[in-house]
């Protein structure tokens, strides 16, 4: 039996609303979740929230409300942009989730049993914002601790630690044997080099007399575990890990079906957080080298150069831009105006430009002059004519298109999509439909109409990862597969080849799929 295709994305920080980074994520994953099914594989696709922790906790004291109530109000907003962004996913992972803290608080007592975890007393110079002791290493060359630590101050206190070092040589014996463990792949050399520079171990709980917002230590209840065995967990929590059984084959076959998994993640947290100790946990609780998760690093959107963040003050909401242009526009501005891996500036004028010139003028356009022509010169009906035409080229771009999106290049992959609508104008106008009719050339008239009509078929079916409203628009204009309208087993990859309408199909009528948005 095939495995599901597991994809996963780093759950976001309930401390603050979403942005604009957050709705790329998650739309990303939904167009790879999206063409996985498309190819006809069953998919889990997680995704969640992280609901734990210090600044979690100070926020809600400041709002004057209790942490679990706080985080409800911030989780309901993340929920509600994904519904809006039409980002479908088969499973939530809260953190304050019972099933988690049962997976969490099981594997760290079999890690203390095993004396992976220890006590010790630590004194240093600890980041409030970051919730973390610093070292050395954090302090720039002027001997001083960086703005993006924010508020240092000294502190000492008693811990416990994960045995992080013992795991350094197997994580870089696994980097240097796995080559496409994290992609892009100048992000896995990236890690490499982290790797080596590697010293000391893990600090994994906080005591609760100053953090009493998390999961409790299985073997001290004076303690809540950090973020690391608390958020990173979720990724086999909610896909079903029991951590009483200490070898992956002994696990249930609902968490071996799935596992293991591709992870989004933005480039910010590969290191140290998923690459060294989210690896070197699975590796300590006995998933062997060829069931670990592959990592998928993405870029940060910017804004002027600088990275969009709260504690820059460049928020750009994603609620306004989905209101103002739809939702549509936005999934399709963030995958097609950002390259796998790189970092890209947000500008509110190139989502316009891509949605008026791309999908507006393209892609609509070449829908509304051939649904209309095909009702104005053949009665609405189609006659299925088997030469090359538009063919040719179309079955080469749906070649193109694959291994592009199997390599998760969707800018790319878009750009093939849609220079199938952009030859289909230009077919328009090199055949001149209107002058066929004319002229009573019926045959060749019926030539090009059918050629316009089965691109759009195609078309739909090529988009409908980053565009699934548009492609059942499409459909629905072509009259095509309506016992499945809305469903997203209407679009399958194999349905993308040429003379997919029969002899006499009728279409429907010409509805405006993308109107030009006009600048006010």
């Amino acid at each position: 039996m095939p495995k599901t295709f597991f994809i996963t994305t780093a759950i976001d920080y309930t401390n603050s609303p979403p942005h604009i980074g957050h709705a790329y994520e998650k739309v990303l994953a939904d167009v790879i979740a999206r063409y996985h099914r498309l190819k006809g594989e069953k998919v889990f696709f997680l995704t969640g929230v992280d609901q734990h922790g210090q600044k979690v906790q100070q926020s809600a004291a400041k709002a004057g409300v209790a942490p679990a109530e706080f985080v409800k109000g911030i989780t309901k907003r993340f929920v509600d942009l994904w519904e809006k962004l039409d980002v479908k996913y088969d499973a939530w992972a809260a953190t304050i989730d019972p099933l988690h803290k049962k997976c969490v608080q099981g594997i760290l007592q079999r890690l203390f049993d095993e004396g992976q975890i220890y006590k010790d007393k630590q004194a240093g110079y600890y980041s409030v914002r970051q919730e973390q002791f610093l070292t050395d290493k954090e302090r720039g060359p002027d001997g001083q601790f960086g703005p993006e630590w924010g508020e240092v101050e000294f502190r000492e206190e008693e811990n416990y630690y994960f045995k992080l070092s013992q795991h350094k040589e197997w994580l870089l014996s696994y980097i240097d044997h796995r080559k496409d463990a994290v992609i892009p792949d100048f992000r896995q050399k990236e890690l490499r080099n982290a790797v080596e520079q590697l010293s000391g171990d893990l600090c994994i709980s906080r005591p609760k007399s100053r953090l009493d917002w998390g999961i409790e230590l299985p073997f001290d209840k004076g303690f809540v575990t950090y973020v690391w065995f608390d958020a990173l967990t979720n990724y086999i929590s909610f896909a079903g890990y029991d951590p009483r059984r200490s070898t992956l084959n002994s696990q249930p076959s609902t968490f071996r079906d799935k596992w293991p998994a591709l992870q989004i993640i933005g480039k910010d947290i590969l290191i140290p957080a998923h690459g060294i100790y989210w690896l070197s946990m699975l590796h300590a609780i006995g998933f062997p080298d060829d069931q670990m998760p592959q990592l998928l690093v993405h870029g940060w959107w910017n804004l002027g150069g600088a990275k969009i963040s709260k504690s820059a003050g460049n928020i750009i909401d994603p609620f306004v831009l989905a209101d103002k242009y739809g939702a549509e526009a936005v999934r399709y501005y963030l995958m097609s105006d950002i390259a796998m891996g790189k970092d890209a500036d947000f500008s509110e004028e190139r989502l316009l430009s891509r949605y008026n010139g791309d999908l507006a003028n393209v892609l609509g356009n070449l829908l509304n002059r051939s649904i209309t022509m095909v009702g104005k010169y053949g009665e609405g009906k189609l006659a299925q004519i088997l030469d090359r035409g538009l063919r040719d080229r179309t079955e080469y771009l749906v070649k193109v298109y694959a291994p592009l999106m199997n390599a998760n290049d969707i800018s790319a992959a878009m750009t093939q999509a849609l220079s199938i609508a952009g030859e289909a104008n230009q077919f328009v106008e090199q055949t001149g439909p209107w002058k066929l009719a004319k002229q009573r050339e019926q045959h060749a008239l019926g030539r090009v109409l059918y050629h316009l009509a089965e691109s759009l078929r195609i078309i739909a079916i090529l988009i409908s990862p980053v565009l699934p409203k548009a492609a059942h628009g499409i459909f629905d204009q072509l009259k095509w597969k309506m016992e499945l309208n809305g469903k997203e087993e209407r679009f399958s990859l194999k349905n993308a080849e040429w003379a997919g309408l029969p002899d006499g199909h009728v279409v429907g009528k010409p509805v405006p799929l993308f109107p030009r948005i006009e600048i006010t």
